[in-house]
């Protein structure tokens, strides 16, 4: 079993810290083709998209897919809360994430250089940022994980995300508030997030991806040397 991507990828990163807190070994190897584009990848899954999970020469798409397979595959230590509802708020974290967080950032990316910037679309998607936040801590179960005393899927899922916003969309964009300081729900998770070794680890590599990536970007998007 390996896992196919990079860890500069948020979706990556979720099926890494998954399978570490889960304590199975999941090699990364890069994208056949250096591309998630390229015609060998592509021919693997058509999606083409970061990761794929190959197993026994069969392969997975999608990250939440990925953890979902491994959960099955290797049922202990669970990467989901024992109880029925636990679990689903687990996953609901993760899909808040997938739905609600993850489009406004590349929304925002497009906006990024402030001398091409439309200030309404940056209101109206600073807003929405604002909406889910509100419902990833309206729907958080008690700490101070997403759910419970211990990281599971939906904390593999929005740390990263999380990090990400961190090195972009906070910093560039003083509409949008970083919910993770202050006093608030998202602020005690994230220092759960933080206080945890293999967590912090993960979230550290791909921050140090991201600071790649930022850099490559430039002054082209960003408009700052």
């Amino acid at each position: 079993m390996k896992l196919l991507g990079a860890i500069a990828s948020p979706y990556v990163t979720r099926v890494l810290m998954f399978s570490r807190l889960k304590g199975v070994d999941l090699p990364l190897e890069p994208i056949p083709g250096e591309s998630p584009r390229s015609d060998e990848y592509r021919a693997m899954t058509p999606i083409g998209k970061m990761p794929a999970l190959v197993v026994n020469g069969k392969v997975l798409a999608e990250s939440e897919v990925i953890c979902e397979f491994i959960e099955d595959a290797h049922p202990e230590p669970s990467g989901l809360p024992a109880d029925a509802f636990g679990r689903a708020t687990s996953r609901l974290i993760s899909r808040i994430t997938d739905l609600y967080i993850a489009p406004n950032t590349s929304t925002m990316f497009r906006q990024m250089n402030p001398a091409g910037r439309d200030p309404e679309v940056v209101a109206t998607t600073a807003q929405a940022f604002a909406d889910g936040f509100g419902y990833v801590e309206h729907f958080m179960g008690e700490g101070p994980f997403c759910v419970g005393a211990a990281p599971t899927l939906g904390d593999c899922s929005l740390a990263p995300y999380m990090m990400l916003l961190k090195k972009s969309v906070f910093a560039f964009f003083d509409e949008v508030s970083d919910p993770t300081e202050g006093d608030g729900r998202l602020a005690a998770w994230w220092g759960a997030i933080q206080g945890n070794e293999i967590c912090k680890a993960t979230v550290d590599e791909y921050a140090d991806a991201v600071d790649g990536f930022m850099k490559g970007m430039g002054a082209r998007i960003t408009g700052r040397a």
